[in-house]
């Protein structure tokens, strides 16, 4: 299937270096700039469930505030013990909207 969904937020809305929260069919899901790209994640920690677009991010790793584990928001990997992930989805930007494909999970 090749459908995208809207987040209802504009990319130039999103500035560099900062994370923003969007519900996709009732998923919560992170988006993130680092430069240019925009990173689209699920927005839970697999630990504790907690809301990641609340941790910090500092480049490519984004923080998580409840318990501090550090993930790869381009892969979404724990940098401690790769094989914990959290789900990344692919993003597109068309007339400035950000648009999240949901069903091509990482």
């Amino acid at each position: 299937m090749n459908h995208w969904d809207v987040t209802m937020i504009k990319a130039e809305d999103l500035p560099e270096g900062k994370t923003a929260k969007a519900k996709i069919k009732g998923l919560p899901v992170l988006l993130a700039r680092v430069g240019q790209e925009i990173y689209a994640l699920h927005n839970q920690c697999p630990h504790l469930g907690c809301m990641m677009h609340r941790g910090t991010l500092d480049g490519y790793l984004l923080t998580c505030p409840c318990h501090d584990w550090v993930f790869d928001i381009r892969c979404g990997e724990f940098t401690a013990a790769p094989e914990i992930k959290i789900p990344v989805y692919p993003v597109k930007v068309e007339n400035g909207e950000i648009l999240v494909k949901l069903e091509d999970t990482k």
